[in-house]
């Protein structure tokens, strides 16, 4: 996650937590192709919390798949904390990811066996890390689980297996920390502390939120929003609204509706 300056040693940030150039992915092959991602350009700055949004078949979750180095692009450069994470060899691939990535996901992929301290060390032991136990609980004491280290995720209730997920993100200390639909499978309420909960995880420990969502309810917890459309990017939105999310993603839809009717018409 950092890089040493050759002048001081000092640990320094790259200017960029993520960069994409160009970047475009292509599924199945000649007539039955399906182009996810045309040539996405993104950049965004360390410590800050984006969401990702478009209408259905946009392409944001492959948007995040590609820029998370869980699926390799056809084409085009992806670089977390100014290294290239595109190119190499697989098992490369893999160690990136555990030293520079944090993911968040919907069903939380949490092992039932493990208790909340375990599953959120899992990451370090998977990548021989050495676990700093003081860390971790005061990771876990932050995310509200101080006094849950030794339940199961069956004792869990929704929000607080969402809360677990988040620790293992940042145990870590990632470049970036990829959320997809973070909120889908919980409560309004639930969903409300997670969303705030990432918020703190930018500003408390400075790290990148690159968040998929659907629901403009959730966009409007972040610092901005970046929106696709047909597999490009289309717009972005600084200091969003739940209404102006809401009225963007409406036309986008509209927009890409047309489009599709009007490639059927042979217009």
């Amino acid at each position: 996650m950092f890089r040493r300056s050759e002048k001081n040693g000092t640990a320094r940030r790259s200017s960029e937590a993520l960069r994409l150039v160009k970047v475009s992915k292509t599924y199945g092959s000649e007539e039955n192709a399906v182009t996810a991602l045309d040539g996405v350009t993104l950049s965004l700055r360390p410590g800050s919390f984006t969401a990702v949004m478009g209408p259905s078949g946009s392409g944001k979750s492959t948007l995040l798949q590609c820029a998370a180095g869980l699926d390799r692009p056809d084409s085009g450069i992806v670089m977390v904390d100014g290294e290239e994470m595109t190119g190499g060899s697989e098992a490369a691939l893999t160690k990136f990811r555990r030293r520079r990535i944090g993911f968040v996901f919907q069903q939380y992929n949490l092992l039932p066996t493990l208790d909340v301290e375990q599953n959120t060390t899992l990451p370090l032991k998977l990548a021989r890390q050495r676990i700093d136990r003081d860390k971790t609980r005061r990771i876990l004491a932050q995310v509200g689980l101080g006094d849950r280290l030794h339940h199961h995720p069956d004792q869990l209730s929704g929000g607080q297996r969402q809360r677990v997920a988040i620790a293992r993100a940042l145990v870590t200390e990632p470049g970036v920390v990829f959320a997809d639909e973070p909120t889908g499978a919980l409560d309004t309420r639930s969903a409300r502390d997670v969303l705030r909960l990432l918020q703190e995880t930018v500003r408390v420990h400075g790290a990148t939120v690159v968040m998929v969502t659907h629901d403009p309810v959730a966009a409007s917890y972040a610092d901005s929003v970046v929106f696709l459309a047909d597999g490009r990017f289309v717009g972005e939105m600084h200091a969003p609204t739940v209404d102006a999310v809401a009225e963007r993603l409406a036309h986008l839809g509209d927009e890409q509706a047309a489009g599709s009717y009007s490639t059927m018409a042979g217009v």
